[in-house]
Formats: structure tokens, C-alpha cells, sequence
């Protein structure tokens, strides 16, 4: 649950980092909150992942556990996009607009929606 939380928490603290960057010119403490969040919940997804493999091997792997697996995946390179925008944030670029960074937020709540369905439903 805590990666899950900086999924969403993350690039919604770059939205933010951004603004009081343009105010302030300098590297702030929105900053070195969000790459705090990122550095500790990249341990988090380390363990997700691994904890998630192990489980699923306990489980046979049936053809539910590989769309789940698939659709992490997916989180995970959602993830390590957000990782990119943080370094380059970290520099001082922001090459994303607002608008690009509420949606990118928004792409990672379906993708959980969708990996919440697969686990329920138990799909194939």
C-alpha cells in the first residue's frame, strides 16, 4: 500500500514542486520532500514486487496471477517514468505541463483499478 501511494502521491507532488520552483527560482523543500518520497517508496515497490512473485509461485501462477503481473508491470514503468521526471526535476527542468502531470496521476488510479478487478474477479 505505501507504493501504491506514491503512484499517486508523487507526480502529484511534482505539480506542485513545479510551482514553487517558478516562485522561488531555487530548489525548495517541495523538492527534497518528493525525492524523499520516491527514494523510500522505490524500497517499498522492491518489496511489492518481490513479496508478489513469491506469492504468486505459491499459487501455481494461474492465468489471473499473469494479468495481474502484467498490469504491475505497468505500474512499475509508470513508476520508473516518475523516477526520470523527479531526476530531471531535480535540475531544475519541468518539461511536463500541469495538465500532463494530473493525467499521468490519473493513468496509474485505472491501472489499480483494473489490477483491484483482476485479484477479485479471478478472471481465465
Amino acid at each position: 500500500m505505501g507504493w501504491m501511494t506514491s503512484i499517486f502521491a508523487v507526480p502529484r507532488a511534482l505539480i506542485y514542486w513545479k510551482r514553487e520552483y517558478a516562485s522561488l527560482d531555487a530548489f525548495g523543500p517541495l523538492g527534497d520532500l518528493t525525492i524523499r518520497l520516491y527514494r523510500f517508496s522505490l524500497g517499498l515497490g522492491v518489496i511489492a514486487i518481490i513479496t508478489g512473485f513469491w506469492l504468486a509461485g505459491m499459487l501455481a501462477m494461474p492465468g489471473w496471477v499473469w494479468w495481474k503481473v502484467a498490469l504491475v508491470a505497468g505500474l512499475a514503468a509508470h513508476y520508473g517514468w516518475t523516477g526520470r521526471m523527479v531526476l530531471r526535476a531535480r535540475r531544475g527542468v519541468f518539461t511536463e505541463s500541469d495538465r500532463f502531470l494530473r493525467i499521468f496521476n490519473e493513468v496509474s488510479v485505472f491501472v489499480v483499478i483494473a489490477v483491484l478487478w483482476v485479484v477479485v474477479a479471478q478472471p481465465v
